[in-house]
């Protein structure tokens, strides 16, 4: 896969700074180094200093799963990083429960104590 600088630099600009915060932390491992560049860019383009990443780092590390791979593992239902995790059903056009599978959920995903997914 080549790597194309000008839609690495405009993905990153139109990126949430949450997002870029976790693509330099817990993602860090998966990703090219010219592209972490950019986003390091991008992130004090935005007042965003090394206390505030070591801070963003440091809170991923105690609430997120990690890969043996040192990658965080990933939200099923979005690209944010999995804080929670359990099974649920898999549905077939939303309406119907097909088979039992496992699911990892970030923070805005993660469903409430005692509700079915």
């Amino acid at each position: 896969m080549l790597f194309d600088l000008e839609r690495v630099k405009a993905n990153v600009r139109q990126a949430s700074t949450e997002d870029l915060l976790d693509r330099l932390t817990v993602y860090r491992p998966g990703m090219e180094e010219s592209a972490l560049e950019i986003i390091e860019d991008e992130l004090r383009t935005r007042k965003i200093g090394p206390r505030e990443i070591e801070a963003h780092a440091e809170q991923r590390r105690r609430e997120t799963s990690f890969l043996p791979d040192g990658t965080a593992v990933r939200c099923s239902l979005c690209h944010r990083p999995a804080v929670a995790e359990g099974w649920g059903w898999h549905w077939l056009w939303g309406v119907l429960p097909v088979f039992p599978r496992f699911y990892y959920y970030c923070s805005e995903h993660r469903p409430d104590v005692g509700a079915s997914v």
